[in-house]
C-alpha cells in the first residue's frame, strides 16, 4: 500500500507514515485541552467536525429508517430486524443495509410491473387520469392486457 501512495505522491515511506499518523496526532492534541479553560482554534475545529459528523449520522439513520418502513419487498419482521440492527450497531448496520438494498428503488417499493417503472405517488393525478394514461399505453402496445388489468386494479384500490 505504501508503494502505491509513494509512487503517486513521489514521497518516501517515512513521509507516508508521518502523513498517516497526522490525524492521530491532531486527535491527541485536541483531547489534551479537555477540562481546561483554554479554547484553541483546534478545539473549535474539532468541535465543529464532531458536530457535523453526528448530524450526518442522524440524517442517515432517519433517512434509512423511513426507507426501511416504505419498502414493500420485505415483511414486517425483516423491517424490525433492520431497524434494530441499525440502532444497535449504527455504522455497521447502516453500511450493511446500504450494501444489501435492492439495486432499483422501483422494485423495492413495489412500483414496477413487467420491468417498467410505474409512477404512483403524490402528484401523479387522479384515478381517472391514471386510467386514461393506462388506456393510451394499452392502445399503443406498450403494456399487455394482463399488465393493464393489474395496473388498473392498483389504481382503483
Amino acid at each position: 500500500m505504501f508503494e502505491k501512495i509513494k509512487s503517486a505522491l513521489g514521497a518516501t515511506p517515512g513521509m507516508v507514515r508521518v502523513l498517516a499518523l497526522a490525524p492521530a496526532a491532531l486527535l491527541v492534541a485536541g483531547c489534551a485541552q479537555v477540562g481546561t479553560n483554554n479554547i484553541t482554534f483546534w478545539d473549535i475545529v474539532w468541535s465543529i467536525s464532531i458536530f457535523f459528523l453526528w448530524m450526518m449520522f442522524i440524517w442517515m439513520f432517519v433517512a434509512l429508517f423511513f426507507d426501511v418502513i416504505r419498502r414493500k419487498d420485505i415483511g414486517g419482521v425483516q423491517k424490525m430486524i433492520w431497524i434494530i440492527v441499525m440502532f444497535w450497531l449504527p455504522f455497521i448496520g447502516i453500511l450493511a443495509y446500504i450494501a444489501m438494498r435492492p439495486a432499483t428503488a422501483a422494485d423495492a417499493y413495489g412500483m414496477s410491473v413487467g420491468g417498467q417503472s410505474v409512477g404512483y405517488g403524490p402528484g401523479t393525478g387522479s384515478a381517472v387520469d391514471e386510467i386514461t394514461r393506462l388506456n393510451q399505453l394499452k392502445a399503443s402496445g406498450a403494456i399487455s392486457d394482463a399488465e393493464y388489468q393489474q395496473l388498473k386494479k392498483n389504481v382503483v384500490a
